[in-house]
């Protein structure tokens, strides 16, 4: 693609965006990098510029997924070394990859009915009956209150459904009585008292169920029964909790590679190699990481298996091994140990985060 703007009779003697003296002969701007033209932008100048932006940046794009995958380490030493305009950039490019994982991998929250149902306290039963019997039980599991258990064997033989329900008056305790315990035994036991009651009633409203239950309408009371309701619902469709905290993972992992460069760093402070280096090699490192996670997925749904994906974290791990020693330039052996120590501090730092959000979502929610 080739503009009519950047023919030489309509270059200029400076640079019309920042006013940098040029010379005829100058195709770009030395300053800024706008092209030198002077003719007046045109719709077709328009199109092929737009055009030939996004097959520029293409390129680039699949100039640095090729390197990544087959060359571990080698597009971040390049890159450091001011090797930049053949790769696109790293912050981008984490971004790219990471907002199309995060898509993809939303579609695999997508679960049947008799999977959610078996997720519950009946899971090991019902997984050894067959289809005729699962479809049956999953039909009169729906009949029955939110909370009960349920007797299989009585789905089955057309019984009626022996439903067990809980009880909230066995722990019911007067708000005077709460109020001569301590903060914490008080809020644990008006937990499992509005478990119970929710169970039994499937009241959801707040101040509906503390007026039930002749508690003080007060904020920390309320508080405390949603939590116990969304504790409830959470314990019955873990769905909500998992696509909860996958869409805060793309949050979650940006702010948390700034932590582990820092400790990356720290491991390799007697190199002459700056904390904005080691975040390059992080993001690099972590796109890298999305890519094969992306690939296993989609070969999974393929192939209607469940090996892809532990296959990619496998290579991914020696993908990270190779990419540490070609980067740093030491030893295996040196290597080796970083790369388990390392490891061990992701997981570590990975557990804090899902703790941290746990507390987040029911602190918050």
């Amino acid at each position: 693609m080739k503009s009519e703007r950047s023919l030489t009779k309509y270059r200029g003697l400076s640079c019309l965006n920042c006013d940098h003296p040029l010379d005829i002969s100058d195709k770009y701007c030395s300053n800024c990098g706008q092209l030198n033209s002077t003719k007046k932008l045109s719709f077709n100048d328009f199109f092929i510029e737009f055009f030939a932006g996004i097959f520029s940046y293409d390129s680039r794009m699949r100039r640095t997924l090729s390197t990544l995958i087959f060359r571990p380490g080698k597009i971040t030493k390049d890159y450091v070394s001011g090797i930049r305009t053949r790769y696109a950039n790293p912050f981008r490019f984490f971004l790219s990859i990471s907002i199309i994982f995060f898509i993809v991998w939303s579609f695999s929250l997508q679960t049947t009915s008799i999977g959610s149902f078996a997720d519950s306290q009946i899971d090991e039963e019902v997984n050894q009956l067959s289809d005729e019997e699962k479809t049956k039980i999953n039909e009169e599991i729906k009949k029955v209150p939110f909370g009960n258990e349920i007797d299989i064997d009585s789905i089955l033989s057309n019984k009626p459904i022996i439903a067990k329900p809980k009880n909230y008056k066995d722990r019911y305790l007067a708000q005077e009585q709460l109020d001569t315990l301590n903060l914490l035994e008080s809020s644990f036991k008006q937990i499992g008292l509005y478990s119970d009651f929710y169970n039994e009633t499937n009241i959801i409203n707040p101040e509906e169920a503390i007026d039930s239950l002749d508690h003080t309408n007060k904020f920390w009371n309320r508080y405390l029964y949603r939590k116990a309701v969304d504790t409830e619902i959470i314990k019955n469709n873990p769905k909500i909790f998992i696509e909860y905290l996958i869409s805060k993972s793309p949050f979650i992992i940006f702010f948390y590679l700034p932590v582990f460069a820092l400790i990356i760093w720290l491991f390799y402070c007697y190199k002459p190699i700056n904390y904005m280096e080691h975040l390059v090699f992080t993001f690099h490192v972590q796109s890298t990481f999305f890519v094969f996670l992306l690939i296993g997925y989609l070969l999974d749904q393929i192939f209607q298996s469940e090996i892809c994906m532990i296959f990619a974290l496998l290579i991914f791990l020696f993908y990270l091994y190779k990419a540490l020693r070609n980067f740093y330039n030491e030893g295996r052996f040196v290597t080796i140990v970083k790369f388990m120590a390392l490891n061990f501090i992701f997981l570590t730092l990975a557990v804090i985060a899902a703790f941290i959000s746990v507390l987040t979502f029911f602190a918050i929610r």
